[in-house]
């Protein structure tokens, strides 16, 4: 076990850069001169050497929704089922009292995972078409 070496040239000394004369060259391998070469040196992502810009060529076109869309979390028939008793009323409080659902300003909507065996009251949350038939089928109401 103590005679075996690794094979010539397998294990290489790093090379260090600029420091001193033992080292590679006087440049570090920035090359001779520019912009790069100098300490703090460089240029900002997408900089192309004065030359009208990719971002700025493109046209921007169209409208986008994103700041207007509407985010739901989403709440399961088998979730309510297991944390609400038989002639409950489900609003955004009760679930935020149960810990169902976290965070400020939150729209709700209660899609169809699950059975519910129990009768429900849902008041001022969205129900997909589903569940609605789950609930109502159960003996619950939706307001």
């Amino acid at each position: 076990m103590g005679q075996i070496k690794a094979p010539l040239g397998a294990n290489k000394k790093k090379t260090i850069i600029g420091r001193g004369y033992g080292s590679k060259g006087r440049s570090s391998g920035r090359g001779h001169d520019g912009q790069n070469s100098r300490s703090g040196g460089g240029v900002r992502p997408g900089f192309e050497g004065g030359q009208m810009p990719l971002y700025r060529k493109l046209a921007r076109r169209g409208f986008s929704n994103a700041p207007f869309k509407k985010e739901y979390q989403v709440v399961s028939l088998s979730e309510i089922s297991k944390n609400f008793a038989d002639g409950e009323t489900i609003n955004l409080k009760s679930l935020y009292a149960k810990k169902i659902v976290r965070g400020k300003n939150v729209q709700v909507k209660i899609l169809a995972n699950g059975d519910i065996g129990k009768k429900l009251i849902i008041e001022g949350l969205k129900v997909s078409g589903s569940a609605a038939e789950k609930i109502v089928l159960a003996g619950g109401e939706i307001k």
